[in-house]
């Protein structure tokens, strides 16, 4: 039963993760030409650059504002990575917590 809900959880991770694999893209994209004319911005000596590349730095700002829904697709990354972690994942036996098993145990290494 454990294995099914893997399945139904890394098919639906893997289905949202293609849908919104453009918007991952392009929030790629845009945050690494928002880096680039940040430094451009900071590196600008006069103030007519400056306006130029804010007015720049403004415009990638609302591209990677209209990519939000990669967020999404970055959830359903990790939650088909956190399937695939546990895939092969075993439950150990717990140790009894009887306090009097406990004590034979501790004194039977004692000896």
């Amino acid at each position: 039963m454990k294995k099914f809900g893997l399945i139904a959880a890394g098919v639906i991770a893997a289905v949202i993760l293609m849908a919104n694999l453009g918007h991952i893209i392009g929030l790629v994209i845009s945050v690494a030409i928002l880096y680039l004319v940040a430094k451009r911005f900071v590196k600008a000596k006069t103030v007519w650059k400056r306006i130029l590349w804010g007015g720049l730095g403004l415009i990638v700002v609302v591209s990677a504002i209209s990519n939000i829904p990669a967020v999404l697709g970055l959830a359903a990354a990790f939650v088909l990575y956190m399937v695939f972690r546990n895939w092969n994942k075993t439950e150990e036996p717990q140790k009894e917590s009887d306090p009097f098993t406990n004590f034979e145990r501790e004194w039977s290494k004692l000896k």
